[in-house]
């Protein structure tokens, strides 16, 4: 996901407006162990509707990717965990993780990415080879990878011909499974490009539901770091034009404009193919829910009663 290409126009984005507060409905946020950790009470921060997911960095046991699921998931949130293909050994790894997964976590809702390990680690690669194993069948929601500014891993040409056929295939796999399926991107900063290629998935018949990656306010420095990480790619230059500004190198980045920009584009034109917004809160996950609950998102769950 690009993290630089998010061009800021430090004009006062519409706060609490009817179109921003419409596109924020629902949307997600990412979550590691280790920042889950952090948080004493996800009620106390997160609309009761979130859908959490959480990122399986290669070298987390599957242990902690699992206590952290039970642990959302008791709190009263709907839980997605990453499966990224090519750190999985083989489908009885993959059937183990599953069936821990279900079993102390209620889960029933899945992201299948390649990940960004550049060797397998065993029998599989990218994410259609996860859900050619039928393990995944009888799950509510299946989530796969989108890529607005392309994939280097995927695609080392600077072509996006493999992700396309990537596309296809999983559009196809959507019409055979009862599971709602989305596509969930990386973090992006620049409206326009994301807009143009929404709209060309549109026009290659790729119907899927976009959930766009959005980076949470965040140090500018923290964003970099992430979005070079990450890979992220041609709106990277939007960070980089930012960071060389001296008026704005120590101002905290928000995604107004991006968020603002969407917003508008989707108001505007109904049927376009962004359905949801997912947040990486890169900067914490209260300043990132406080970000949406000021922009017109939802506040956080009612207080249990004990």
């Amino acid at each position: 996901m690009s993290l630089l290409s998010f061009r800021r126009k430090e004009v006062a984005p519409t706060h609490n407006s009817a179109e921003v507060e419409a596109f924020l409905k629902g949307y997600s946020i990412e979550v590691m162990p280790r920042t889950a950790e952090k948080v004493e009470n996800f009620r106390a921060l997160l609309p009761q509707d979130t859908r959490v997911y959480i990122a399986h960095i290669d070298g987390t046991p599957i242990e902690e990717m699992v206590a952290t699921a039970k642990r959302i998931n008791g709190e009263g949130f709907a839980v997605m965990p990453h499966f990224p293909a090519r750190i999985i050994k083989d489908k009885a790894t993959l059937a183990d993780w599953i069936a821990r997964y279900q079993g102390e976590a209620n889960v029933k809702q899945a992201l299948l990415l390649a990940g960004g390990v550049a060797q397998p680690v065993g029998d599989f690669h990218a994410s259609m080879q996860l859900l050619e194993t039928g393990l995944f069948d009888g799950f509510d929601r299946l989530h796969v990878a989108g890529h607005p500014e392309g994939n280097r891993d995927i695609d080392p040409d600077g072509s996006d011909k493999n992700v396309m056929d990537a596309l296809r295939w999983k559009q196809a796999f959507s019409s055979r499974t009862d599971a709602k399926m989305a596509l969930a991107t990386q973090f992006c900063f620049e409206a326009k490009p994301v807009i143009k290629w929404a709209d060309r998935l549109a026009a290659e018949g790729i119907d899927l539901p976009i959930h766009i990656g959005v980076a949470g306010p965040a140090k500018l420095q923290t964003l970099i770091k992430f979005a070079i990480a990450c890979g992220v790619g041609p709106s990277l230059k939007v960070l980089q034009k930012r960071a060389m500004d001296v008026t704005k190198l120590l101002l905290p980045y928000e995604p107004n404009d991006f968020v603002t920009e969407l917003a508008a584009h989707k108001a505007a034109n109904p049927n376009f193919g962004i359905e949801s917004v997912h947040f990486f809160p890169l900067g914490g996950i209260k300043t990132n829910a406080t970000w949406a609950i000021e922009h017109g998102g939802a506040s956080a769950a009612p207080a249990v009663q004990s």
